[in-house]
């Protein structure tokens, strides 16, 4: 099962993509202009994917993005709902997206081992919802453009002023945090406000150690390494795991984003 992967849709000119890299569909896209936009997973998908787990496992434990941003979470909800999946499939909604909430997953793994039965984990996890926040800079302005967030207008003059929002991903909640000249300050502002949240917001947990940094990109490898050589020297002695950017925030952000935040551990989060 560990090998086992569900697919989404990626709506796109290039149906061909659908199975490729985030870094092939966004190096893709910056080619040819392409319009990516994501679809939650098939409810057939879900429950045949459930069915496999069920016959090696007892339970499951189901993270899905956000509900907040997705409407995939409460999908999931409504399938668990029924007789056949009733103390069986757990569903947690954490307010979760990208590389926090593959940081849930570790953390349900990490539960298990620790002897936590599922219905006990999905409390945790979902107590510790507001415990998490990761801040990304767009690079390129083009995909807030077209997805929406920005007008045609604003894009134009940021684009000249070359203006680099900073977006701040909360409990589902994706808003703009900073505009900034300059992607370098960007980076400086991400690097700032993520160290005023680990000596204010996060106090405790940074004190007692039990919070996980993290570190996201879109951007190419260079400059992903790049990013996390700063990170690692801005947080010394601290963890850093660097992911791509997953696509359901990719496909906004577009090529080029970086991102850094941090997830408390949920064991400490009922303490």
């Amino acid at each position: 099962m560990a090998s086992q992967v569900m697919r989404i849709t990626l709506k796109a000119y290039d149906h061909q993509l659908v199975d490729a890299s985030a870094k092939k569909i966004i190096e893709t896209v910056k080619k040819n202009g392409a319009k990516v936009s994501t679809s939650q997973p098939s409810p057939l998908e879900v429950m045949k994917f459930w069915d496999e787990a069920l016959t090696e496992f007892e339970q499951i434990i189901y993270i899905p993005i956000s509900s907040g941003l997705s409407g995939s979470c409460s999908t999931a909800s409504m399938l668990a709902s029924d007789e056949k999946y009733e103390n069986k499939v757990f569903v947690v909604d954490n307010g979760r997206v990208s590389a926090p909430l593959r940081r849930s997953v570790l953390d349900a793994l990490e539960l298990i081992e620790k002897g936590y039965v599922a219905p006990w984990i999905k409390k945790m996890l979902e107590s510790s919802r507001s415990d998490m926040v990761i801040y990304v800079g767009v690079e390129t302005l083009e995909n807030l453009k077209r997805g929406g967030r920005i007008s045609a207008a604003s894009a134009a003059l940021g684009t000249v002023l070359n203006i680099k929002p900073v977006l701040k991903f909360d409990v589902s909640t994706l808003d703009v945090y900073q505009k900034c000249r300059g992607f370098n300050k960007a980076r400086k502002v991400m690097i700032e406000a993520m160290k005023n949240d680990l000596n204010t917001k996060f106090e405790k947990w940074y004190k007692a150690g039990k919070v996980n940094l993290l570190a996201a990109s879109s951007a190419s490898p260079e400059v992903t390494k790049e990013w996390e050589a700063q990170i690692r020297e801005e947080f010394p002695g601290m963890d850093v795991r660097c992911d791509d950017l997953s696509m359901g925030v990719a496909c906004h952000i577009g090529y080029g984003g970086l991102g850094i935040g941090c997830s408390c551990c949920p064991d400490a989060a009922l303490d």
